[in-house]
Parts: C-alpha cells; structure tokens; sequence
C-alpha cells in the first residue's frame, strides 16, 4: 500500500491537530481540579519546594495557625493568596548598618 507525501503529511497534520485538541482540554482539566474559586491550590510538594522548608516547619506553621490550609480528600492543600500572605507576614526587612562614630 503506497501512500503519497501529501495525503500523509495531510494525515500527520490531522492527528497533530487532535494532540492539540487534548493538550488543551488536559490543561482545563488539571486547573479545575487544582484551583478553588478560581485561584490556584498547591499540596505540600509544591509549597515545600517554594519555600525551601522542611516538611516538619510545614506541619508546625498549619498548627500554630500562619498558614491556612485545606483538607480535600485526604490530602492539604493551601491557597496560592494565603500562601503569598504568609510570606509577606513572615518577611523581616534587613535592619540597617550602624556607622560606627569616629
């Protein structure tokens, strides 16, 4: 069976398209399912990897209250927002260096 460049390039460009379509339709699926109300939810993987912590000083800022977090299925997650409030909260500006009088 022989098939002619153009009927498979044609072919290829077709099946390339329907990637595409599922790409799109994948990524739709994945923000629903990691978002509420719109914004964006991260488990405890991504907000470890952020903010460069342990898993233990995570657990100890959801028990002392600085960090809000959900229970879905199971599983915790933390809103983006509350997440961006907790560093702003937790930032320490550098105090300023003392000139030493002469």
């Amino acid at each position: 069976m022989n098939i002619d460049k153009m009927e498979f390039i044609a072919w290829m460009e077709r099946i390339m398209s329907r990637f595409d379509l599922l790409n799109d339709h994948i990524n739709d699926i994945k923000k629903q399912c990691c978002s509420i109300d719109g914004e964006e939810l991260l488990d405890n993987q991504d907000l470890l990897q952020m903010l460069k912590i342990s898993n233990r000083s995570l657990q100890r800022y959801r028990s002392i209250g600085k960090l809000p977090y959900y229970t879905i299925s199971g599983k915790l997650y933390y809103k983006l927002s509350d997440v961006h409030q907790f560093i702003r909260e937790s930032f320490t500006p550098p105090m300023p260096k003392m000139k030493a009088n002469k």
